[in-house]
């Protein structure tokens, strides 16, 4: 499906795991609800993006966690929402009819609590009109004692593995900061056969009220989010980068993007696309002025398309490799 968003300017044009993207932009998962969260702001459109991740979907329905689950904090936003979500049968049969393909790619985003529940939502999804999958790895292992997928490369591939298994969809495998080598877990999914990364999901965090001396999030935890992870982000889009080149692999990269200079560095260190999320929650239209402000930095540099951008990082070592003539 090539989508009809012909009002963006070719050069923001790209191909991610084989999808055509007519923006670098990616709505993030739990963003934007199931991809109608905004279609009741007057002047919004998904039309602006390359491509919206939808909510995390789990195989049943989720409540999610209690109260407080979102919590602003000095240049960013804690959460906590525990994968509220009706469940993928629904998601599938209720929800996938209604959206509009020819507005952009939908990206499902699988979450579990086993191996074998990734599985059964990825098989879901595959008999699904759905343009790609990103697994979401910083799910807890139930049969682990709780401990995260994404954390430990071993159990990392072992869900990307399950995933591949069953569907010959695009995957796209969604990358933890909170590890100990985000480098080593990158190439155990590429070695398992995921078709792209994400990379980061939010940081752990809490916030306390010093009043009560009670965690504010209900969750005790959360994961931050917005501009006060950019610098950790950049870095980890950097590593990835070093690892995922040789391989072709793509990278969504994101963490603190609410500018397109925010989004051009981030294309800068070796992201292919770029993932806006909390910025949306100010302001509904930042997709639109992040294009513009790319589009217009790319003419400003005599570069023909975005992807030209891509890992284009000048580090110091270009000088150091070059030949030594005489």
């Amino acid at each position: 499906m090539s989508g009809d968003c012909n009002t963006l300017p070719g050069a923001l044009r790209l191909r991610f795991c084989g999808l055509d993207f007519a923006s670098p932009i990616v709505l993030l998962s739990g963003c934007v609800g199931f991809g109608e969260e905004y279609t009741r702001i007057e002047g919004f459109s998904n039309r602006d993006a390359g491509a919206v991740v939808l909510k995390g979907t789990t195989l049943s329905s989720r409540l999610g966690n209690p109260p407080h689950r979102v919590y602003e904090t000095p240049a960013g936003l804690l959460n906590a929402i525990g994968l509220q979500n009706p469940g993928a049968e629904h998601v599938v049969r209720r929800i996938l009819p209604e959206l509009d393909f020819s507005e952009t790619r939908f990206i499902a985003n699988v979450s579990g609590s086993t191996v074998e529940e990734y599985a059964q939502v990825t098989r879901l999804f595959d008999q699904s009109p759905i343009d790609a999958i990103e697994i979401n790895i910083s799910c807890p292992n139930v049969k682990e004692g709780g401990v995260a997928f994404g954390n430990y490369p071993d159990m990392s591939a072992q869900v990307v593995e399950a995933c591949r298994r069953v569907t010959k969809k695009p995957l796209i495998t969604k990358l933890s900061p909170n590890q100990t080598d985000i480098r080593e877990n990158a190439r155990r999914c590429i070695e398992a056969g995921t078709d792209g990364l994400s990379v980061i999901n939010t940081v752990m965090g809490m916030a306390i009220d010093a009043r009560t001396r009670r965690p504010v999030i209900g969750n005790i935890q959360g994961g931050l989010s917005g501009p006060a992870i950019k610098p950790i982000a950049l870095l980890k889009v950097h590593q990835v980068y070093e690892v995922a080149k040789p391989h072709g692999v793509p990278i969504i990269g994101q963490g603190g993007i609410t500018t397109a200079t925010d989004a051009v560095e981030f294309l800068i260190a070796g992201a292919a696309a770029v993932g806006i999320g909390t910025a949306l929650f100010y302001d509904p239209f930042v997709c639109k002025k992040v294009n513009e402000g790319i589009a217009e930095y790319l003419r400003g540099n005599a570069l023909a398309s975005v992807s030209e951008l891509v890992g284009s990082l000048r580090t110091g070592r270009e000088t150091q490799d070059a030949p030594v003539s005489g």
